[in-house]
């Protein structure tokens, strides 16, 4: 298999290679994946663990988003604490 073989995804052409560079940037950003001993990792192997990333980081995002939403409650809406809160979320 060639890597200079291309594919087409939607209107857009994208080469093996291109998809070899956007894996190794994946795995980059993933934090599972930075520390791995070795460099070579199989694509599927960055993929998976790349969604597991994203569905932690969804959940961290839930939990603080109903934190907010707690802590928004015990404070008097028209308090200077909320109004500073609002102006940081918004």
């Amino acid at each position: 298999m060639s890597s200079r073989r291309s594919r087409q995804t939607g209107s857009s052409t994208i080469s093996d290679d291109q998809i070899i560079q956007l894996i190794s940037k994946l795995q980059q950003l993933v934090p599972e994946l930075q520390n791995s001993r070795s460099n070579k990792v199989s694509a599927s192997k960055v993929l998976q663990e790349t969604c597991s990333y994203i569905r932690s980081l969804h959940r961290e995002i839930n939990d603080l988003s109903d934190r907010l939403s707690q802590l928004l409650s015990t404070v008097d809406a028209d308090s200077e604490e909320a109004s500073i809160i609002r102006s940081l979320i918004n």
